[in-house]
């Protein structure tokens, strides 16, 4: 089947930079699908790069892009090169939605429905499934950390390796009696990711201050993990530090793509995954691997938009085995509400 195939670009800026052990991130870029199949199905598609996180770049896509005829079949976007993962999910994905749903539009100006926006309200998602909201790094988390809590959170990510350790830990005591204190019967997690910035020692530092954590009777606010504390190449240190402590460890950048996390499990890692689906790659291959392996798995976005949110959590919620709460609390990042995609195709 012949699809006609046009695309466009978008730039989002961050309210506030993302700052990570990788650096400092302010714009969101990204190019926005659309297939139209020969009974005037329409799907939506969304390629996300992260090429820091180990996915081709923004220029690659959208070359890749401009070098594809106006009609492509699905044999073409199932023959994408894992060298391109972005554009393996944002094809597949768009693919996937004109078969099997109806189609949905882009996002409308105040990000309110169309008549065929099948995207999930926030209320949906969230009764769907739990979400974590991220805090951005330094001691801003501790003011973020109150308003994500009564926009109703109990879960949150923290990055940490951006400043001194010693820094850092102040601020991470002080974060984690704000959860306590904040928690009426009830637990609150905390998410700590490093980023791959840590060194050997300073990943041992912060694995025995989140013990420390987890042993204190009587405490609301738990680690639930330390998101890849050491560079992909550290693989082995990281299964070591994962047996000696009690916080577990989730790979992330070590489990950047399909590829990765199949060579991870062949090298024995039976721990948490993070997977970001849209640079993961072929959405169908992801889920055949997760449900022949039954992986522990936590989904999380790359910021992207409604399309590809929309994506990601589909397969998310087929594949999410523990009720860990999603990586998805990243809307509050962007305050252009959706209206610079509103795209006139």
């Amino acid at each position: 089947m012949l699809y006609q195939f046009e695309f466009r670009t978008y730039q989002r800026k961050f309210k506030r930079p993302l700052q990570t052990s990788h650096g400092i991130w302010d714009t969101r870029s990204g190019i926005i699908l659309r297939l139209v199949g020969e009974n005037n199905q329409i799907g939506w598609g969304e390629i996300a790069p992260l090429s820091w996180f180990g996915s081709e770049t923004f220029e690659q896509a959208l070359d890749f892009c401009q070098q594809l005829p106006g009609n492509i079949s699905s044999e073409m976007i199932f023959a994408i090169s894992a060298e391109l993962p972005a554009c393996q999910f944002g094809f597949e994905s768009a693919l996937s939605n004109e078969q099997n749903s109806p189609p949905p539009a882009p996002p409308c100006q105040g990000g309110e429905k169309s008549e065929n926006l099948t995207y999930l309200s926030q209320k949906e998602e969230k009764r769907l499934s739990q979400y974590s909201g991220l805090l951005p790094a330094g001691e801003t988390a501790l003011q973020a950390l109150q308003v994500l809590w009564l926009e109703g959170y109990r879960t949150f990510k923290w990055k940490i390796g951006v400043a001194a350790i010693e820094q850092e830990l102040k601020i991470f005591q002080q974060l984690i009696e704000a959860m306590h204190n904040l928690c009426d019967r009830e637990k609150a997690f905390l998410r700590l990711d490093a980023n791959g910035g840590l060194n050997y020692s300073e990943a041992k530092t912060w694995l025995e201050a989140c013990d420390k954590v987890k042993t204190t009777p009587d405490f609301s606010a738990d680690i639930e993990f330390l998101e890849q504390p050491l560079p992909v190449t550290q693989f082995q240190e990281m299964v070591e530090l994962d047996a000696i402590y009690a916080t577990t460890i989730a790979l992330d950048e070590s489990a950047a793509n399909l590829d990765h996390i199949q060579e991870c499990y062949s090298q024995g890692w039976r721990g948490i995954f993070v997977i970001k689906p849209a640079i993961c790659g072929s959405p169908s291959q992801l889920r055949k691997f997760c449900q022949t392996h039954n992986i522990d798995a936590v989904f999380s976005s790359v910021f992207e938009t409604q399309i590809g949110r929309q994506a990601a959590l589909n397969l998310a919620t087929q594949l999410s085995l523990n009720n860990r709460a999603l990586g998805f609390g990243t809307d509050c990042w962007f305050d252009d509400n959706h209206s610079i995609l509103d795209f006139r195709f």
